[in-house]
This record gives C-alpha cells, structure tokens and sequence, in this order.
C-alpha cells in the first residue's frame, strides 16, 4: 500500500513531462543566480548585483547569449566556469528534453499515430530513453571536441596564444558556438575575426550542427549516404534550414555591401564570408563579426524574421523551429492550390499538425507583440530596437541593437523571462498540445463563416 502513492506520482510526472522540463529549467536558472552572486563569481570587489546575476545565468541556462556586462573583464574564472556549464547544460537540456518529450508525446498517442510518428522519427529509438541521452552525449561532446582543436590551432598559430589561452578560448567559443549560446571571451564577440575563415567557419558549421537538432544528427550519421531513407522530419528540416540560412547570407551581404560601418571597409572577398557568418547567427547562435547596431534598417527586418524562425526541433537554437515555419508556408501553398490535404515528400500531413504548428506560431508572436508593446511604453525607445530585442530574446539568440545595456533593471527582467519563454515554451507547447489528442465520437454541422 505504502508503494502507490509515489507510482500515482510517477505517473502524474509523466503525465504531465512539459511541466517537469519547466520545473528542471526555474531551478537550474535558481542554482545558476545563487552561483554568479557569489563574490568570487566577479573579477575585482564585491558581487554582482541581482538582476545581473540572474539575467547572465537566464542567457547561459538558455543558451542566448545575451549579456548586461562585459562577460571577460565582468566575471572571473570561476563566474565564467559557471557561465559555460550552464551553456552546455543549457544546450544538452534542450536537446535531451525535446526529444524526450516527443518519445512521451508518441506514446501518449493512440496505436495508428504512434506507428506513424515511429516510421517518421527514424532517428530516435522510441523504446530506449538512455540511447537518447547517451546520444546527446555522444554528438555533442565530438562535434564540440572539433570544432575546439580546429579553434584553438588557429589561435595557436595566427594570433599568438599560449598553448593554454588557446585551449581555453577555443574550447569556450566550440562549447559555446554548438550549443547557441553566443558567448565570447572577447568585449567585441567575433569581429577581430570578421576577414578569418579559418576562425568563422568552425563557429558557423558548430553553430548550424546545433541548429539542426539531435534527431536530424543521429539519422544522418545512421543514413548519410543513404537521404531516400531519411524521415520526413529530416527532409524537411534540411530542405528548409539550408535555403534560409543561404537567403539570408545573400540577402546581408548584398544590402551591406556599400555600408561603410560593416562590410564596406573589408576586402571584397570577406564581404561574403561575413554575410554567411551573421546569416548563420540570426538561427540562434548570436555571435556578431560585424557592428549590428550599424546595420541597415532592411537587414534588422530580415534577421527578425530568421531569428523568429528559428532552428530545427530538438537542437539548441530557438525560435518557432524550422519545421513550424515549413509546415505552414506548406499549408498556406496547399490553400492557394485548392488541395483539400497538406502533402510533403510524399506523405500527408495530418490536420492536427498544422493546428499544431498554427497555435505555437501564433502564441510566440502573441508574446513577442506583448512584450513589444510593454517595452516601447516603458523606454520610448524607436520601435525597430525594440521589435530586434524582443525577437532576439524571444528566439534566444543574443544579437543586441544597443536598446539592452540602456534598460532599467524591470526591462532586462522582461528579456530574461522572455528567454526562459522563448527557450521552453514552443517545446512544451508543442509536446502538450500533443499530449492533449483526443478522439471525438460526434461532429457538429459545418459552417462558413466569410473570410477576408
């Protein structure tokens, strides 16, 4: 008897696992705060102050990149040891948590829907939680392992580090470039390495691996050669991640390219590599190699719309996900065509999906123009700063257009619980709406009502 008490608890967590990704994320932002606040977490006298604590911890924990105060000469040793285990764990929550809960979601789910989420998520092993996180581990510690000795030879041999400062900062910017984060030991993040692409190529292919999501990573290992065997998921991940992030390459460096405070001043040839490189930041990585605060006002609007889009599910970057942006322009082309169903790669897409994707797109928007709204009263500040800020906070990215360090300390606590929204909401969003499936054994008559 003494037994089923704690099995009916076991079974309402599991019941409810959003709730316990929610509850994981508060208290590693708690342990995070009460860590920075320390005095020895500051470089010189004194502790940091609250708000700074908590707002650093927030953009470590979800992987923004976000920052209130110069992270090098701000934090110590230990503060930044702090700030990079909160990024990892930040990053491998993430990528265990989405994945978890979509093998919870697809047992939820009734016979029929749980074969079909099966066949379409080769790349995770629906009966055997441990293989995913031991391949969370796997992929993360070998992509960040490279990415760092690739980092810290060019350190090593163009910029003269020591053995041990290159170490260091190469490992900190792999950690921190494969999980999103966007942090930097350095006051001006990547742009003394605008013109370096044996520097900006490892961040960008860290940065997109990351992006692209557990799921994606483990089946291409399994099926790379092999892409008429990939899941729907993958293919619609690739097919739309890639495009986007080339669009937006070609579009930034096309409309910088006579900016005489960004790309106008480099060499014809690094014009392009830092279009690539600031396109790629916009899918959550944050990093900048170029004055952002300098850029044309077209840009700013189409790194908030990529930066709202998002990564791939299951990965460190934020947003809305890739997958959400697809489905709907899908659906949207389907409409247009008069087809009654949404169909891709050859397969029909159920009609709870797009609700699905539909209710996460609009939610996220709803909160951004709140908190958009809130902001421009309480600052008076132009209205595109603030749409840049939210968006950026929103999607966990951690590109800044100078409106942050000028907040009072009640706005950055708007942005820091903005972060923890726009890193775990679309996940347990999208999980409970999963969850919540039901069959219903009655319709009511249709109606029309006038559209448009």
């Amino acid at each position: 008897m003494a037994e089923v008490p704690a099995t009916r608890r076991r079974q309402r967590i599991f019941r409810h696992p959003a709730q316990v990704v929610a509850i994981g994320f508060a208290a590693a932002v708690a342990l995070g705060t009460a860590l920075l606040w320390l005095p020895v977490a500051r470089r010189g006298p004194g502790s940091a102050t609250f708000v700074e604590a908590l707002f650093t911890a927030v953009s470590a924990l979800c992987v923004t990149g976000h920052v209130v105060v110069d992270t090098r000469e701000h934090w110590s040793t230990f503060g930044l040891v702090v700030i990079l285990a909160l990024a990892q764990v930040g990053g491998f929550g993430i990528m265990t948590s989405a994945s978890l809960l979509g093998v919870f979601a697809s047992r939820r789910l009734g016979l029929r829907s749980r074969m079909l989420t099966a066949t379409e998520s080769r790349g995770l092993n629906l009966g055997d939680v441990r293989s995913v996180l031991l391949g969370v581990v796997r992929v993360s510690l070998l992509v960040e392992a490279v990415v760092a000795v690739l980092l810290t030879s060019r350190l090593l041999a163009g910029y003269g580090r020591t053995p041990g400062q290159a170490a260091w900062e190469g490992s900190f910017l792999a950690i921190s470039s494969f999980n999103n984060a966007g942090f930097v030991l350095r006051s001006d993040s990547m742009t003394d390495f605008v013109s370096d692409p044996w520097m900006c190529l490892p961040v960008i292919v860290g940065s997109f691996l990351g992006g692209l999501g557990f799921p994606v990573l483990l089946e291409l290992r399994k099926q790379f050669r092999f892409p008429q065997r990939w899941s729907l998921h993958t293919k619609l991940t690739l097919v739309t991640t890639i495009p986007l992030l080339l669009i937006g390459a070609v579009f930034l460096t096309v409309n910088e390219w006579r900016n005489p405070a960004t790309l106008a001043g480099l060499d014809w040839w690094a014009r392009p590599l830092a279009g690539l490189f600031q396109a790629a930041a916009t899918r959550s990585s944050g990093f900048n190699s170029i004055d952002i605060t300098s850029m044309n006002g077209g840009s700013w609007l189409v790194m908030d719309v990529l930066m709202f889009i998002g990564g791939g599910s299951a990965s460190t970057a934020g947003g809305i996900k890739v997958t959400t942006f697809a489905l709907l322009a899908v659906a949207v082309y389907a409409e247009f065509r008069g087809e009654p169903t949404v169909t891709l790669f050859q397969r029909k897409v159920a009609d709870r999906v797009v609700r699905q994707a539909l209710t996460v797109a609009l939610a996220s928007l709803g909160v951004v123009v709140v908190s958009t709204v809130v902001l421009v009263e309480m600052t008076r500040a132009p209205l595109d700063m603030v749409v840049f800020e939210v968006v950026s906070s929103f999607a966990t990215v951690g590109l800044s257009s100078g409106l942050l360090v000028q907040l009072p300390d009640s706005g950055q606590v708007i942005l820091a619980l903005l972060m923890f929204l726009g890193r775990i909401g679309p996940i347990t969003l999208g999980a409970a709406l999963a969850l919540r499936e039901r069959t219903r054994l009655y319709e009511y008559p249709e109606g029309r009502p006038i559209i448009g």
